[in-house]
């Protein structure tokens, strides 16, 4: 009998599928890589997903965010996407931490029982943090390095950490997962150069901030926004979902 999945499992089998359905994926950060990240794994059948996000959805997400439109707006980020996750497909067991990722949250929010975590978050402490303890736990994970200031998604690669070149971000993490003596790690990133965002009075977060009420880290806070647009993150979340499809029915 046809089913939503009957197409995945003309490529991947009946075997396939029952593996996704049992596996367990953590995402953390859920906005404009880990929301497309998401989708790519709830539409191809993974049937358990942690998602883990302090944010509530801003009106200047609407841009790239899959789940950010003028009705979520205000909205916790990781509330809207359980939603979703649950009209794809009702039989999915979500849990949603409303939660920034530190190294102190870490007990209540990394869990031997993932199968892969997907690494979306945006500060380089919580980064490393996240790669160690998934590393001392043996959990897989894939590592998304930065898509803002970007305008070309043919740019993006997945590689070891430190076979990268050109993206910032991806240089920082080098040099500190050296020196923690982390040897690899699979990531996302882009070769493209970074664009310089330009920014304006009317463009500009810290004069003109939009952030709704309850948001914990407001824009105002950070030293520069990226510029982003709406084909460069989403690449790069399905990519991610990809790559973790791709390995847990690889090791089946």
């Amino acid at each position: 009998m046809l089913h939503e999945f009957s197409r995945t499992e003309l490529l991947i089998g009946r075997q396939g599928l029952e593996m996704l359905a049992r596996s367990k994926v953590a995402v953390f950060g859920i906005g404009g890589v880990g929301t497309f990240a998401v989708e790519g794994l709830v539409r191809a059948g993974v049937g358990k997903l942690v998602l883990v996000d302090d944010d509530c959805i801003c009106l200047t997400n609407i841009n790239r965010q899959l789940h950010a439109s003028r009705k979520t707006i205000g909205r916790p980020k990781v509330e809207v996407m359980k939603e979703r996750i649950l009209d794809i497909n009702p039989k999915a067991e979500v849990t949603a931490y409303q939660q920034f990722y530190l190294p102190e949250a870490a007990c209540q929010l990394i869990h031997e029982d993932y199968d892969y975590i997907i690494d979306a978050i945006d500060t380089v402490t919580g980064k490393i943090d996240l790669v160690i303890r998934a590393r001392e736990k043996g959990i897989p994970i894939i590592s998304c390095m930065g898509a803002g200031n970007k305008l070309d998604p043919t740019r993006l690669e997945v590689a070891d950490i430190f076979a990268t070149s050109v993206c910032p971000l991806a240089k920082v993490m080098r040099q500190e997962l050296r020196k923690r003596g982390i040897p690899s790690l699979k990531v996302i990133y882009s070769r493209e150069e970074p664009l310089k965002p330009q920014e304006t009075e009317a463009t500009s977060c810290a004069l003109g901030c939009v952030c709704p009420p309850g948001t914990t880290r407001k824009c105002t806070v950070r030293r520069q926004i990226p510029g982003s647009i709406s084909f460069v993150p989403s690449v790069a979340g399905l990519i991610a979902a990809g790559e973790v499809i791709k390995d847990l029915i690889g090791g089946r």
